[in-house]
Order: structure tokens, then sequence, then C-alpha cells
């Protein structure tokens, strides 16, 4: 049986949202929480949940450029036009906690970063610089998305598998399953520090990997998925992370293992080799606020 391949929301327009606070978790996490008036419109979906994040690199004037279809082919070019230096930096995330408003709260988003090089020293990324760096009334903006993980393909016998970037959908993915849930979970990181804990049913079992230097993002993940048995099928796996990990549990799954393609979901986040372009004004701009 064929099921979607994703879940959309209902609504997806520009939302605003303000930094409220920051959290450094681990060595390579920082956790930005996000509010203001707009976060009590947010459909929550749970699960994987993702969205666009626009970064004001260069100040508020860009975000008030960005047209409402940003993530569509055409505002997506409308967008490209907006001059350099004033642009802000498009990057996907994923929702890892929602909190509605209550008493004098308002209502919260938090968004777990991974931080890849040192703010300080220049070796950042435009976004690991910016998560590193920004201050509680900075201003960015939020297109939602919905959800790579379909519930409908199975939400009582899991595989989820991914590397620190997956982290945040993981454990958001696990905070929305059925506490009768079972299935392992494997997840790779760079540090034992960087190995989060978080809730999840008590027949869903982490396994976490450490990383060595040298070896690449994914290598490891993926050996242990072959020597690893599988749950009693139909279950639902779910891949996300660098993009040579995700395909190669897809393939693995269903061309060696002969899982219904039907009941993988999988999702590339990024690629080795291939980071996204920063204008050089937004560089510079970021460098200004390590100064």
């Amino acid at each position: 049986m064929a099921f979607s391949k994703t879940v959309k929301p209902a609504a997806a327009e520009l939302m605003p949202l303000t930094v409220i606070r920051t959290e450094r978790l681990a060595p390579h996490w920082m956790r930005v929480t996000l509010g203001g008036e707009a976060a009590s419109s947010f459909q929550a979906m749970g699960y994987d949940q993702w969205f666009r994040l626009f970064l004001p690199i260069g100040g508020d004037a860009g975000l008030n450029r960005v047209p409402a279809k940003a993530n569509k082919m055409f505002g997506y070019l409308k967008f490209l036009r907006i001059p350099d230096g004033e642009r802000p930096v498009m990057r996907n995330y994923t929702v890892r906690a929602y909190r509605a408003a209550e008493g004098d709260r308002g209502a919260e988003i938090d968004v777990d970063f991974v931080l890849h090089g040192s703010a300080a020293e220049g070796t950042a990324g435009p976004a690991s610089r910016w998560a590193e760096t920004c201050a509680p009334g900075e201003n960015v903006l939020l297109i939602n998305e919905g959800l790579t993980f379909n519930p409908e393909r199975g939400e009582d016998r899991v595989l989820l598998i991914g590397d620190e970037t997956a982290l945040p959908a993981i454990a958001s993915i696990c905070a929305s399953l059925p506490a009768t849930a079972s299935g392992p979970v494997v997840i790779e990181v760079p540090s034992e520090e960087d190995a989060l804990a978080f809730p999840h049913p008590d027949r869903v079992f982490v396994d976490y990997l450490v990383r060595p230097e040298g070896i690449a993002p994914g290598e490891l993940a993926l050996a242990r998925l072959r020597e690893l048995a599988l749950p009693e099928a139909p279950f639902h796996a779910y891949a996300a992370g660098e993009q040579a990990l995700a395909s190669g549990v897809r393939k693995h799954l269903v061309g060696e293992r002969g899982i219904d393609r039907n009941q993988v979901s999988f999702c590339g986040y990024w690629k080795i080799g291939a980071a996204a372009p920063a204008s050089k004004a937004s560089r510079a701009a970021a460098a200004e606020r390590v100064a």
C-alpha cells in the first residue's frame, strides 16, 4: 500500500518570530527558543515537523523583503533578487518542541542547531554563526512545511536512524509515538557530550554511536544497520541526515533486506563537501557580530 511521502500543514505562510532565549546544550548543540505574537497560531504537528527559517544576516531590512511564497519556485526566485548584504540566509530546521501559550508566557518553539566550526574563529557557517551569537529580541521568519515521517506508515514498530543533524527530528518523533511503540534507534554523533538524552517509549531502544575523527559521517550508522536485527514486519523505517546515509539506509532495507519501499521514509539534510552558499556580505556581517 502506497502512502503519501509527506504530510503538508494546513497553512504555509511567512511567520515573524523573535528570539526569546538561547541555551548551549553541548559542544555541538545550541538551542534557540523563538516566540512572539505569531507563535500562538503556529500549527504544531509533532513528529519530525520541519520548516524553512530565514535568518537576518543582513538585518531586518532583508527580512521585510522576503516574498510570501519564498518556499515555492517563483517566490524563491524573487527571494534571490534581494540584494547581496540584505538577503537573509534560508535553512531548513526541525521543531524540537512546541509549547502553547500558558498564563503570562506566550507560545514558544525550540530549535536545536548543530554547531560546525567556531563563530569566534571564523570557521562556522552562516546559520551556525547566527545560532551561536544571536541575542534575545532578534527577528526571524519561518514557513511551516509539515512532516517527512508520515505516521500512516506506522507508529507501533519503528526503526529510526540518523546522524547528529537528525537528532532533533528523531527525538521529536519519539515524543510523538504511542507509549506502546517499539524498535531500535541508531544515532551517530561527533562526541559523547553530543549524545543528548530525550524521552522515548520504554520499548524504543536508543543506541548512540560516537564517530571518531577521520570517519565519514554516516559510516558507523550504516555499519550498525547491516548487523541490526530488524523489527517484526511491517514496521516504519525512518532515515535522515547526511545524504549518503539517508539513501544508503533505504537502499539497504529495500534492496538487501526486502523491506517494502512504501514503509521507508528518508531525507538527506546535507551532503559531505557541499556547503550551502553564503554571500561575502553575509559572511562579513556575521564576522562583525563576534568581533
